[in-house]
């Protein structure tokens, strides 16, 4: 197990038990792996960088 897949076991454990989730054992290899995959999709988003001067649109006009 790598350091990385071990964060994401420890954080999935830790929010199933902060969130009172009935996460049963057989299920969290399928949970950590779906979290490491919607982390992975995800980090594309969050590390796209914008330009500081952006604004919101209130309009969307294709």
């Amino acid at each position: 197990m790598t350091k990385k897949t071990l964060e994401t076991a420890n954080y999935v454990e830790a929010m199933g038990q902060l969130l009172d989730l009935d996460l049963k054992p057989e299920h969290l290899p399928g949970v950590i792996n779906n979290f490491a995959k919607i982390y992975a999709i995800a980090s594309l988003v969050t590390e796209f960088s914008l330009p500081d001067d952006i604004a919101a649109a209130p309009v969307f006009e294709p």
